[in-house]
């Protein structure tokens, strides 16, 4: 198994699981997609540990964090991260916020309440308010829920659990993925995977009517050139990536030859990403100064 030791921070009365290493005077914190938590980010973390102080955790309801029984927002996640960030990174340090998939949303939000203390955003594959996927998302959801209502039961078995997840076994390592179906890839990891589903839903019609303030920081968006799975269309999605990320005004769009985990198939370009991400925040920072 993977080793790593972290600790539980109090976030807007409610605990989640961190783990932080490196060194450095720049903090990266990494936010995780739906039904994911820290363990996602293994293989990028240690390409960066010479670079700076890295930040992942678990959101509420997954992996070490603590447990909930109600209905959190998009909103209530941001706010979570936000306090996170609060909580462990000083006041005026040069800071990078990463965000995959769903957890884009929630780092958009976030930034927007960062402001000027943001000093660079990342977003791995995400999937803008404005893209067709989202049409119809209220009965995708629902859909969505019925299949893991029935299947979550059944994840203490755990054959079953390894044959639901080969998209994520074939991409991480061995004892990544084995924290990853001891800890999330269970019947209360299912749950709260639910409960996303449900926070997404809403919260896209709030995106649609009033999106999130622009990130004033350099901004890149990485994005999947190959479908994850049969069905997918990573051209429309990463379309508006493009529109979406080229309408800020300091943003970057970056087609990756990878699926879905682009941190777990290509993590050397996403490290590089947050490296040039600090470089930018430092020079920056000491211009300030001057």
């Amino acid at each position: 198994m993977r080793q790593a030791i972290g600790r539980a921070v109090p976030v807007n009365g409610r605990s989640v699981y961190v783990e932080e290493r490196g060194a450095g005077d720049g903090f990266v914190v990494f936010e995780s997609g739906s039904g994911q938590g820290r363990t996602s980010w293994d293989l990028v973390v240690p390409l960066l540990a010479d670079q700076a102080r890295l930040v992942t955790y678990d959101r509420v309801g997954f992996g070490r964090s603590g447990r909930r029984k109600e209905q959190l927002r998009i909103d209530d996640m941001a706010a979570d991260l936000v306090a996170l960030i609060h909580a462990t990174v000083p006041n005026g340090a040069f800071l990078v916020l990463v965000g995959h998939s769903m957890g884009g949303l929630i780092a958009r939000r976030a930034a927007e309440r960062l402001g000027a203390r943001l000093g660079g955003l990342l977003l791995l594959d995400p999937t803008p308010e404005t893209a067709p996927v989202y049409d119809r998302f209220d009965r995708t959801a629902k859909q969505v829920d019925l299949s893991l209502a029935v299947g979550q039961p059944l994840m203490w078995f755990r054959p079953l659990a390894w044959l639901s997840t080969g998209n994520i076994r074939r991409v991480y390592p061995r004892d990544t993925y084995a924290t990853m179906l001891g800890e999330d890839f269970t019947p209360a990891g299912i749950g709260q995977t639910r409960k996303e589903f449900k926070a997404v839903a809403a919260a896209i019609h709030q995106f649609r009517a009033a999106p999130p303030t622009a990130p004033h920081c350099p901004t890149v968006v990485l994005s999947a050139t190959r479908p994850l799975r049969r069905g997918s269309d990573p051209k429309t999605l990463g379309a508006h990536q493009c529109r979406w990320v080229e309408s800020l005004p300091n943003g970057r769009f970056e087609p990756v030859d990878s699926s879905h985990f682009i941190q777990a198939e290509q993590p050397e370009l996403v490290a590089e990403t947050i490296r040039r991400l600090l470089d930018h925040s430092r020079q920056a920072g000491a211009r300030r100064i001057r």
